[in-house]
């Protein structure tokens, strides 16, 4: 019986769903719950890649129990698409997690492709690791000034403190009237939006003084801030009302392109009384 309350790890036969399982494990850990596997085959594969689905399931669970951690792992084969089974298996979990890529890498479902159709989908916080597990890089927190701001640097501040990162939390402000190449209105435009921002996070330094917390602010987009910085970057945590940036995020990965972003992204929760995510399941 399934661990009301899991953080669970969709598996798929590849590379990369073997790191999100072990990303997860610290997430279970730190929550004294247990990590679920769950693979989906569609029923009409199910019979033919049911023995490669059962090693699959055995290699990340070795996986898991190489690292040394105390969790309790369960696992779970369901005879149904990767998109329905997990977002079905959102419902009560504390956190989702699934690799960025799949059947081109070595599994048995198009994971990449699964986990955009769930980040606007998923009733729960979704990670979407792309990357081997690394012990150096920033968090960094889109910090808008919306209603889902003060969730989004919440989760930003668990997972510095979980990942011993730094934290860097980042607002934008629009630059359509600002010309970009008059550095003094940049600047200005800059100086405002983090005082701003650094007003916000007085709480969360003074709770948490060990934290490296800083506010960047930058004109436009988060994204040429991503691009920039993205050799310093661990995982960008962003609002669930924000979840169709994730295919921009976490796209094909394209080789020498100067703006590869290969980091792990972190969506958050659907705030509540929204219903982009009561899509059936």
């Amino acid at each position: 019986m399934a661990t009301p309350g899991a953080v669970v790890v969709g598996i798929d036969g590849s590379s990369s769903a073997v790191d999100a399982a072990v990303w997860a494990v610290e997430e279970a850990v730190s929550r004294e719950t247990a990590l679920r596997l769950v693979l989906a085959l569609d029923t009409e594969d199910a019979a033919r890649h049911l023995a490669a689905a059962e090693s699959a399931v055995q290699a990340a669970c070795a996986r898991v129990e190489a690292t040394e951690r105390p969790v309790t792992v369960e696992a779970e084969i369901v005879r149904d698409s990767a998109v329905h089974a997990l977002r079905a298996a959102s419902r009560g979990a504390q956190m989702l997690c699934v690799g960025s890529v799949g059947l081109a890498h070595g599994g048995l479902t198009r994971m990449g492709s699964t986990a955009a159709a769930l980040a606007t989908t998923v009733h729960c916080p979704l990670a979407i690791i792309r990357s081997p597990a690394t012990d150096s890089g920033w968090v960094v927190v889109d910090g808008g000034d919306d209603d889902a701001a003060d969730t989004v640097v919440q989760r930003g501040v668990q997972e510095a403190l979980l990942r011993r990162c730094a934290l860097r939390v980042v607002t934008t402000w629009p630059s359509r009237y600002t010309d970009i190449h008059d550095v003094t209105a940049v600047a200005d435009g800059n100086r405002l939006a983090r005082g701003r921002l650094d007003r916000r996070l007085n709480h969360w330094r003074a709770r948490f003084p060990g934290l490296d917390i800083q506010a960047v602010a930058v004109p436009g987009s988060i994204v040429n801030y991503l691009a920039r910085h993205v050799r310093s970057i661990r995982l960008v945590v962003i609002p669930h009302e924000r979840a169709d940036a994730v295919a921009e995020l976490v796209g094909p990965r394209q080789q020498d392109a100067p703006g590869d972003l290969a980091f792990d992204v972190l969506v958050c929760e659907p705030q509540r009384g929204t219903n982009s995510n009561e899509q059936s399941g």
